[in-house]
C-alpha cells in the first residue's frame, strides 16, 4: 500500500471514529434533560411580599456565587412589595404587561385572580424537563392538581402540610398580674372569649386590646368554607356545595351583634378599620393584648420583643371541622412574560436537593445573618425576630423544604412534624373545592361593585360601627342583591359544579 493510500485510510478511520463519537454522545443524551449550564450571565427578577431586610442583596449575591459554581450562571434582582399592597400591585403589574421572572403568591393574596387572568406561565412541559426532582416531589404528594387550571400547571405549591384553624390568644403575663386565670384550652366558644375580653378590658382600660372582629370564629362554629372570592362560600355539610353570600347567613348577623358589643365596650380598637400595621408585629411588640392566630403561632415562639411577655392560647370550637391549608397557601409562580423560565426552574430544582443552597436562601450567611448551634439556626448575638437582618424574611414560606428545615428560635426541632400531625386530625379535612380557580371574566363589574359596597357598608358592620345592627345588615343584603349578586353567585356556582363533576 502506498504512503498516500495509507494516509487516506488513516484519515478516513479518524473521521469515522469522530462521527461515531458524536453520534454516540447524541444517542445517549436524553432530549428531555436540561442543558449543563448557561454561558452568558442572566439576571433573574423576583418579587416577594413583605419588607426587604438589610442583608438581602448580600445574601442573594452569595446565592448567585453558589449557583455559578454549580453551572447556573445567574444573578438576582430581589424586590419586595409590602404584604398589604401586594395583591393590588401584582394585578396592576400583570395588567400592564410588566416583565419579571418569578414571584411569591398565595390563595390569600393575588394567586387565583392572577391565574384566572392568564398572568402565570404554563409549566406542563418545562417543570418535568428543568425541575425533575421538584416534579417528582409533587407527584409523590399529589399536590399539582391544586395548581392546575384547564389542564395547565400554573403554579409551584409549597410542600408543607398544615392547618390554620383559629386559636385565640392573650397576654397571660398581664392577665395573671390582674388576677385573671383560665385553665388550658378552656376558651372554646365566642361566649367564653367575650367574658375573658371584658375582664381584660376592665383590668387594662387604657390598653389597646384587639383590632380583630369575631367573624372568623363564627365561621368555624358553623363549618363555613370561605371561597376567598368576594365574600362567597358554602357549608361543609352541604354535599351539593351550594354557593351562598356570607352576609345572608344567620351567623353573619350574630357576629355583627357581637362586634357591636365589642366596639361599644372598646374591646375593638377605635382605629381597627384603618390600622394597616402588621398584626403579628403588633403582637410581638406588645401593642395588643389579644390575638386570633393559628396552630402554627399558638405553638411557635412569637418573637416577643420583651422576654417577660407570655401568651396563652386556646383552640376554639375544637369539635368542629375546618379545612386544611391548601397547597396554594404559599406558591411560587413564573410570570407569563419571563424569558428565563428554564433557569428559574433549575434553581428551584436545586433547592430540592442542595442543602447548602437551601441554607443560603432560607437563613443567609453563617456568621452574619445566622449562627449554627448544632443543627439549629439562631440569630447572631444582639439580633431577634424584629431586628433580624435576614432570617425569617417574609415570603420564605414558599421555599420551605421539610427535608432541610433547621430548628430556629421560632420553630423547635420537631415543630413541622407536629404541625403535620395536627393537620391530619379528623377535625381537619381537605376542602371539597381545593384547587378550584374561579374566573371573574363574565362578572368583573359586579364583583367590583360588590367589593365597593363592602368597603362602604360591610366593613363597618363587621367591625361593629353600626347603630341598628339588624336593620343595617338587612339593608346591606338588599343592596348587594341590587347590584348583581345573583349573577355573581350563578357564575361561581356554574364553575363549582363543573369542577365537582370533573373530579367524579
Amino acid at each position: 500500500m502506498t504512503k498516500s493510500r495509507i494516509r487516506t485510510t488513516i484519515l478516513a478511520l479518524v473521521a469515522s471514529l469522530l462521527i461515531g463519537m458524536v453520534l454516540s454522545a447524541c444517542s445517549k443524551r436524553n432530549d428531555s434533560s436540561p442543558p449543563v449550564g448557561n454561558a452568558s450571565e442572566v439576571t433573574l427578577k423576583f418579587y416577594f411580599g413583605g419588607v426587604k431586610k438589610a442583608a438581602t442583596d448580600e445574601v442573594w449575591a452569595k446565592v448567585s456565587q453558589h449557583l455559578k459554581s454549580k453551572g447556573l450562571n445567574v444573578k438576582f434582582s430581589i424586590n419586595f412589595i409590602p404584604i398589604e399592597d401586594f395583591k393590588q400591585k401584582m394585578l396592576e403589574m400583570a395588567a400592564a404587561g410588566d416583565q419579571w421572572d418569578m414571584n411569591f403568591d398565595a390563595d390569600w393574596l393575588s394567586y387565583k385572580q392572577m391565574v384566572s387572568r392568564g398572568s402565570y406561565m404554563s409549566l406542563n412541559d418545562l417543570l418535568p424537563k428543568y425541575a425533575p426532582d421538584l416534579y417528582r416531589k409533587y407527584q409523590e404528594q399529589k399536590t399539582l392538581s391544586a395548581a392546575t387550571m384547564n389542564g395547565q400547571i400554573v403554579g409551584l405549591p409549597w410542600t408543607i402540610k398544615m392547618n390554620e384553624r383559629p386559636f385565640v390568644g392573650w397576654r397571660s403575663d398581664l392577665a395573671e398580674k390582674a388576677g385573671i386565670y383560665r385553665e388550658p384550652d378552656s376558651i372554646k366558644t365566642v361566649q367564653d372569649l367575650d367574658v375573658l375580653l371584658h375582664e381584660l378590658k376592665k383590668a387594662y382600660p387604657n390598653e389597646k386590646l384587639s383590632r380583630t372582629p369575631p367573624l372568623s370564629l363564627y365561621l368555624v362554629r358553623d363549618e363555613w368554607v370561605d371561597l376567598q372570592f368576594h365574600g362567597l362560600g358554602f357549608y361543609m355539610n352541604d354535599p351539593g356545595v351550594k354557593i351562598k353570600a356570607i352576609e345572608q347567613q344567620p351567623f353573619y348577623l350574630e357576629s355583627a351583634l357581637m362586634s357591636k358589643k365589642w366596639n361599644d365596650d372598646k374591646i375593638l380598637n377605635r382605629d381597627a378599620t384603618i390600622d394597616t400595621e402588621n398584626g403579628a408585629d403588633q403582637w410581638r411588640n406588645g401593642k395588643t393584648l389579644f390575638t386570633i392566630t393559628s396552630h402554627e403561632w399558638a405553638n411557635a415562639n412569637p418573637g416577643f420583643v420583651d422576654p417577660s411577655y407570655r401568651q396563652q392560647m386556646s383552640l376554639i370550637y375544637p369539635d368542629k371541622r375546618y379545612v386544611n391549608r391548601s397547597p396554594l397557601a404559599n406558591v411560587l409562580a413564573i410570570n407569563r412574560n419571563s424569558i428565563h423560565a428554564d433557569l428559574v426552574l433549575r434553581f428551584l430544582d436545586m433547592m430540592e436537593t442542595d442543602r447548602e443552597l437551601y441554607d443560603l436562601v432560607q437563613y443567609g450567611i453563617e456568621g452574619k445573618t445566622y449562627e449554627l448551634n448544632g443543627e439549629a439556626a439562631e440569630y447572631p448575638e444582639g439580633m431577634q425576630f424584629n431586628t433580624s437582618n435576614y432570617m425569617e424574611w417574609e415570603s420564605q414560606w414558599a421555599f420551605w423544604k421539610p427535608q432541610f428545615m433547621r430548628p430556629t428560635p421560632s420553630y423547635p426541632g420537631d415543630f413541622w412534624v407536629k404541625e403535620a400531625e395536627f393537620a391530619s386530625l379528623p377535625i381537619n379535612v381537605s376542602s371539597a373545592v381545593d384547587g378550584l380557580f374561579i374566573s371573574d371574566e363574565t362578572i368583573k363589574s359586579e364583583v367590583t361593585a360588590r367589593d365597593g359596597l363592602f368597603g362602604e357598608v360591610g366593613k363597618r358592620i363587621e367591625y361593629g360601627k353600626t347603630t341598628n345592627v339588624a336593620q343595617e345588615v338587612a339593608n346591606y343584603v338588599e343592596r348587594q342583591k341590587a347590584i348583581g349578586l345573583d349573577k355573581v353567585i350563578s357564575a361561581v356556582q356554574k364553575q363549582v359544579d363543573e369542577y365537582m363533576a370533573s373530579r367524579n
